[in-house]
Protein backbone atom coordinates (compact mmCIF):
# COMPACT_ATOMS: atom_id res chain seq x y z
CA UNK A 1 0.00 0.00 0.00
CA UNK A 2 1.14 3.50 -0.68
CA UNK A 3 0.91 6.39 1.78
CA UNK A 4 -2.64 7.31 0.70
CA UNK A 5 -3.80 3.73 1.26
CA UNK A 6 -2.21 3.73 4.72
CA UNK A 7 -3.99 6.96 5.58
CA UNK A 8 -7.36 5.62 4.47
CA UNK A 9 -6.85 2.35 6.37
CA UNK A 10 -5.85 4.27 9.50
CA UNK A 11 -8.90 6.54 9.20
CA UNK A 12 -11.20 3.58 8.66
CA UNK A 13 -10.01 1.66 11.71
CA UNK A 14 -10.03 4.82 13.82
CA UNK A 15 -13.64 5.52 12.73
CA UNK A 16 -14.59 1.96 13.69
CA UNK A 17 -13.03 2.55 17.11
CA UNK A 18 -14.93 5.82 17.50
CA UNK A 19 -18.21 4.31 16.26
CA UNK A 20 -17.84 1.45 18.73
CA UNK A 21 -17.34 3.89 21.60
CA UNK A 22 -20.27 6.04 20.50
CA UNK A 23 -22.44 2.94 20.14
CA UNK A 24 -21.54 1.87 23.68
CA UNK A 25 -22.34 5.30 25.10
CA UNK A 26 -25.55 5.77 23.15
CA UNK A 27 -26.99 2.32 23.93
CA UNK A 28 -26.64 3.02 27.64
CA UNK A 29 -28.27 6.44 27.19
CA UNK A 30 -31.04 5.29 24.86
CA UNK A 31 -31.89 1.82 26.12
CA UNK A 32 -30.22 1.54 29.53
CA UNK A 33 -28.05 -1.40 28.51
CA UNK A 34 -24.45 -1.84 27.50
CA UNK A 35 -23.89 -3.22 24.02
CA UNK A 36 -22.93 -6.61 25.46
CA UNK A 37 -26.01 -6.74 27.71
CA UNK A 38 -28.15 -5.82 24.71
CA UNK A 39 -26.49 -8.51 22.59
CA UNK A 40 -26.90 -11.17 25.30
CA UNK A 41 -30.60 -10.44 25.79
CA UNK A 42 -31.13 -10.32 22.03
CA UNK A 43 -29.32 -13.62 21.51
CA UNK A 44 -31.28 -15.36 24.26
CA UNK A 45 -34.60 -14.01 22.97
CA UNK A 46 -34.20 -15.66 19.57
CA UNK A 47 -36.65 -18.32 18.56
CA UNK A 48 -35.32 -21.77 19.34
CA UNK A 49 -33.38 -20.68 22.43
CA UNK A 50 -36.23 -20.80 24.93
CA UNK A 51 -34.47 -23.68 26.72
CA UNK A 52 -31.17 -21.80 26.73
CA UNK A 53 -27.80 -21.89 25.01
CA UNK A 54 -24.53 -23.34 26.23
CA UNK A 55 -22.18 -20.75 27.75
CA UNK A 56 -19.43 -21.64 25.25
CA UNK A 57 -21.81 -21.35 22.30
CA UNK A 58 -22.94 -17.94 23.50
CA UNK A 59 -19.34 -16.70 23.72
CA UNK A 60 -18.76 -17.92 20.16
CA UNK A 61 -21.96 -16.35 18.83
CA UNK A 62 -21.29 -12.98 20.46
CA UNK A 63 -17.52 -13.06 19.85
CA UNK A 64 -16.76 -12.13 23.46
CA UNK A 65 -14.38 -13.55 26.02
CA UNK A 66 -15.53 -15.94 28.74
CA UNK A 67 -14.56 -13.37 31.37
CA UNK A 68 -16.49 -10.57 29.70
CA UNK A 69 -19.59 -12.72 29.25
CA UNK A 70 -19.41 -14.03 32.80
CA UNK A 71 -19.39 -10.51 34.23
CA UNK A 72 -22.31 -9.43 32.08
CA UNK A 73 -24.28 -12.55 32.99
CA UNK A 74 -23.73 -11.92 36.71
CA UNK A 75 -25.27 -8.46 36.35
CA UNK A 76 -28.18 -9.77 34.28
CA UNK A 77 -28.71 -12.55 36.83
CA UNK A 78 -28.85 -9.98 39.65
CA UNK A 79 -31.50 -8.12 37.63
CA UNK A 80 -33.43 -11.40 37.28
CA UNK A 81 -33.24 -11.38 33.47
CA UNK A 82 -31.15 -14.50 32.89
CA UNK A 83 -30.50 -17.76 34.68
CA UNK A 84 -27.79 -20.40 34.44
CA UNK A 85 -28.90 -24.01 34.65
CA UNK A 86 -26.99 -27.28 34.43
CA UNK A 87 -26.60 -28.59 30.89
CA UNK A 88 -28.62 -31.82 30.56
CA UNK A 89 -25.85 -33.55 28.58
CA UNK A 90 -22.80 -32.23 30.47
CA UNK A 91 -22.94 -31.67 34.21
CA UNK A 92 -19.93 -29.34 34.08
CA UNK A 93 -21.48 -27.05 31.47
CA UNK A 94 -24.20 -24.48 31.98
CA UNK A 95 -27.07 -23.35 29.81
CA UNK A 96 -27.91 -19.65 29.81
CA UNK A 97 -31.56 -18.78 29.41
CA UNK A 98 -33.83 -15.78 29.53
CA UNK A 99 -36.17 -15.76 32.54
CA UNK A 100 -39.82 -14.73 32.24
CA UNK A 101 -38.80 -11.35 33.74
CA UNK A 102 -36.04 -11.14 31.13
CA UNK A 103 -38.54 -11.83 28.32
CA UNK A 104 -40.88 -9.17 29.72
CA UNK A 105 -38.03 -6.68 29.99
CA UNK A 106 -36.87 -7.45 26.44
CA UNK A 107 -40.41 -6.96 25.15
CA UNK A 108 -40.70 -3.67 27.07
CA UNK A 109 -37.67 -2.10 25.36
CA UNK A 110 -38.49 -3.07 21.78
CA UNK A 111 -39.96 0.34 20.97
CA UNK A 112 -36.77 2.03 22.25
CA UNK A 113 -34.66 -0.37 20.18
CA UNK A 114 -36.64 0.33 16.99
CA UNK A 115 -36.27 4.07 17.63
CA UNK A 116 -32.52 3.63 18.21
CA UNK A 117 -32.14 1.74 14.92
CA UNK A 118 -34.17 4.34 13.04
CA UNK A 119 -32.18 7.24 14.44
CA UNK A 120 -28.84 5.48 14.04
CA UNK A 121 -29.47 4.77 10.37
CA UNK A 122 -31.48 7.87 9.46
CA UNK A 123 -28.94 9.22 6.97
CA UNK A 124 -28.78 5.93 5.06
CA UNK A 125 -31.31 4.36 2.77
CA UNK A 126 -32.12 0.66 2.70
CA UNK A 127 -29.60 -0.13 -0.05
CA UNK A 128 -26.83 1.76 1.76
CA UNK A 129 -27.63 -0.09 4.97
CA UNK A 130 -27.49 -3.45 3.19
CA UNK A 131 -24.20 -2.46 1.54
CA UNK A 132 -22.71 -1.41 4.88
CA UNK A 133 -23.77 -4.71 6.39
CA UNK A 134 -22.17 -6.55 3.48
CA UNK A 135 -18.87 -4.71 3.87
CA UNK A 136 -18.85 -5.10 7.65
CA UNK A 137 -19.37 -8.84 7.19
CA UNK A 138 -16.38 -8.93 4.83
CA UNK A 139 -14.28 -6.92 7.28
CA UNK A 140 -15.25 -9.19 10.17
CA UNK A 141 -14.26 -12.26 8.18
CA UNK A 142 -10.88 -10.74 7.29
CA UNK A 143 -10.26 -9.63 10.88
CA UNK A 144 -11.02 -13.13 12.15
CA UNK A 145 -8.41 -14.57 9.80
CA UNK A 146 -5.54 -12.29 10.85
CA UNK A 147 -2.58 -14.31 12.03
CA UNK A 148 0.11 -13.00 14.39
CA UNK A 149 2.76 -10.93 12.68
CA UNK A 150 5.52 -13.24 11.42
CA UNK A 151 8.75 -12.81 13.37
CA UNK A 152 10.93 -15.57 11.96
CA UNK A 153 14.10 -14.32 10.32
CA UNK A 154 13.52 -13.31 6.73
CA UNK A 155 9.74 -13.72 6.86
CA UNK A 156 9.11 -10.04 7.59
CA UNK A 157 10.25 -9.15 4.09
CA UNK A 158 7.38 -11.17 2.64
CA UNK A 159 4.67 -9.42 4.64
CA UNK A 160 2.62 -7.00 2.52
CA UNK A 161 3.53 -3.43 3.41
CA UNK A 162 0.89 -0.81 4.16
Amino acid sequence: MDQDDKSVANRLFFRLFQASNILQKQTVNAVGLTTVQWAVLGALSRSGYEEGIAFHDLTEYLVVSRQNLDGVLKRLEREGYVRRTPHPDDGRARLILLTPDGRDFWASIQQKIRYFYTEGLKSMGFDETVSLLHYLNKLQKDLEQIQPYPTEEGVENNVPQL
